[in-house]
């Protein structure tokens, strides 16, 4: 597979590209030119940061492009698809992302800082509606369902399944293509092979591996 044909990596809430260098490495593995793609989560609005994403991925030496996020890296990618529509866009791998809603962040909210804590581009997420046009790209969602994270610690009662900070349900994304659910949590889907794995096949086949 030639450069023309490109994988984007955005990660989430917090954190640097550099923590999906690992994930690089291995989707890289299946002959994919591969780019890590770091944003200012927490100074920026969603907005602001799906902008700064198109103007990245437009410079690149890509005729088709593919994506993978992370957590909010998920939001990000699919606020740009807005404004986006000069881009070739491919298929799409969500990762942990909280696309319906989420619950550990809305309790955050209410804690002393917790508002400040978020940035500013989760508040934008849940303030807004929900994108109804995304039957036109080919989106695959992994959830995990190891409940160890920071979001079992500021809501105990976050519902099951969840990956310790993100509820399988809350990964649902009506119009994608393919769901699965991995026994994996949410940071930890950065260092997962099987995550990694997954994400190859659905960019490959537009669909997931079902272990028989």
């Amino acid at each position: 597979m030639s450069q023309q044909e490109t994988v984007v990596l955005v990660h989430g809430l917090w954190v640097h590209g550099v923590l999906m260098t690992l994930m690089r490495r291995r989707i890289a593995r299946g002959g994919y030119h591969v780019q890590s793609y770091s944003y200012p989560s927490m100074r920026l609005t969603l907005s602001a940061n799906a902008a700064r994403l198109a103007r990245f991925c437009r410079g690149l030496s890509a005729q088709r492009l593919h994506f993978v996020g992370h957590s909010m890296g998920g939001l990000v990618i699919l606020k740009m698809l807005e404004g986006a529509a000069d881009l070739n866009i491919g298929r799409i791998v969500l990762a942990g992302t909280p696309f319906s809603d989420s619950y550990a962040a809305r309790r955050m909210a209410r804690l002393p800082g917790g508002r400040a804590a978020l940035g500013r581009g989760m508040p934008e997420w849940l303030g807004s509606a929900r994108p109804d046009d995304l039957g036109r790209c080919e989106i695959g969602v992994i959830a995990g369902s190891l409940g160890v994270g920071l979001g079992r610690l500021i809501a105990p009662d976050l519902p099951r399944p969840n990956d310790g900070v993100v509820t399988v349900a809350e990964t649902r994304v009506p119009a994608a293509h393919d769901h699965i659910v991995l026994r994996v949590s949410h940071t930890a889907m950065l260092f997962s092979p099987a995550v990694a794995r997954q994400a190859r096949a659905f960019l490959k086949h537009g669909a997931f591996v079902r272990e028989k």
